[in-house]
This record gives C-alpha cells, sequence and structure tokens, in this order.
C-alpha cells in the first residue's frame, strides 16, 4: 500500500510540483527516503520518528520507503517533512 500526499518543491521561485509517496512493506526495519533529498530531508528522519513518538505513535516495525517524486528534481530544506508525517501516518 502506497500513500501519496501533494507538496511543492521551489525553484527559484517557481513552485514545481512533487509527489511524496510513503510505502510500508516487510523487510529489514528501517527508513528510507529516496528521490534526490538533500542532508537536510535525509535527516528529517530523525524528525519524523521524534514526533510521531512525542504523539504517542510509531512508525511500524517494517520498512517505510519514502519517494520523493521526480527524483530528478533537488528537494532542499525540511519543507516537506510535515507531509511526510501526513503519510506516515496514513498507515
Amino acid at each position: 500500500m502506497v500513500a501519496r500526499v501533494s507538496t511543492v518543491a521551489f525553484q527559484g521561485i517557481e513552485g514545481v510540483p512533487v509527489e511524496v509517496q510513503v510505502m510500508v512493506a516487510p523487510g529489514k526495519v528501517g527508513m528510507q527516503i529516496v528521490g534526490l533529498p538533500d542532508k537536510a530531508v535525509a535527516e528529517s528522519r530523525e524528525r519524523v520518528q521524534a514526533a510521531l513518538h512525542a504523539s504517542g505513535l510509531a512508525l511500524p516495525a517494517k520498512r517505510v520507503t519514502v519517494n520523493l517524486a521526480p527524483a530528478d528534481l533537488p528537494k532542499e530544506g525540511d519543507r516537506n517533512q510535515h507531509r511526510k508525517n501526513v503519510s506516515d501516518l496514513s498507515f
């Protein structure tokens, strides 16, 4: 099952549509973020886990893959973090 949330990444002053896709599947427990994330986006997995824990929730004990599409568009900063949180909560 894949959860999808639409958002926007900025290239200069232009807004470019981005889709955050989150898939929870059997496998090694952990979270992968793919789709050309920069360092701040890649580090958001700890912030996502902390926010869920503070809310009394937790990621499932499964493999969680977060895809930021389109993959060829660099995603900068943590602007997409709350959208990833919403996608994670849909499971």
